[in-house]
């Protein structure tokens, strides 16, 4: 689905408060209530916009340990029984597949770290696992919770001059 300006608008401002009226949406993009509302839907319909939802810090809910793990397979399980069995465990809260060394990667969170501990040895007992590696959290820096910018924006080329000479305007 290929959005136009008004419809990239609607998302900023959902993006940035998905409580945000029709009307007050459709004050700033110069819609009407009903006409923002019928975008909305189509934009679910479409399924440009997947959902809505509160933001919560996991901190506030009593999990404060935060980890990625790779995950290291023996064999090649498929991604589909691999999803089905981490979907099970609840502190696993993103997983994906990955080039490299590693067959997937994992991001979770816990109570703490004896609760993490608990968290792999679930892991290593899946069948499939022949071991894991670990990077704990220390300190967020930032998150976009899942989302990426609001448009791509394009990438410089390299530059084939001296990375020395810095050019300054004017």
């Amino acid at each position: 689905m290929r959005l136009d300006p008004l419809d990239e608008q609607i998302i900023r401002i959902l993006r940035q408060d998905g409580r945000r009226s029709f009307a007050a949406i459709g004050s700033v993009i110069g819609l009407s209530a009903p006409a923002t509302q019928r975008r909305v839907a189509r934009l679910v319909a479409n399924g440009a916009i997947t959902g809505f939802t509160a933001v919560v810090d996991p901190a506030a809910l009593g999990w404060g340990t935060e980890a990625y793990v790779e995950l290291h397979c023996s064999g090649q399980p498929r991604p589909d029984l691999l999803a089905a069995d981490l979907e099970r465990i609840a502190e696993v809260v993103a997983a994906c597949t990955i080039t490299g060394d590693a067959d997937a990667l994992l991001r979770i969170r816990a109570a703490d770290v004896r609760h993490f501990e608990n968290v792999l040895e679930r892991l290593t007992a899946l069948p499939y696992v022949s071991h894991t590696k670990t990077a704990l959290v220390l300190s967020p820096l930032f998150e976009r919770d899942g989302q990426v910018a609001d448009t791509p924006s394009p990438q410089p080329a390299p530059s084939d001059t001296d990375p020395g000479v810095v050019d300054h305007p004017g």
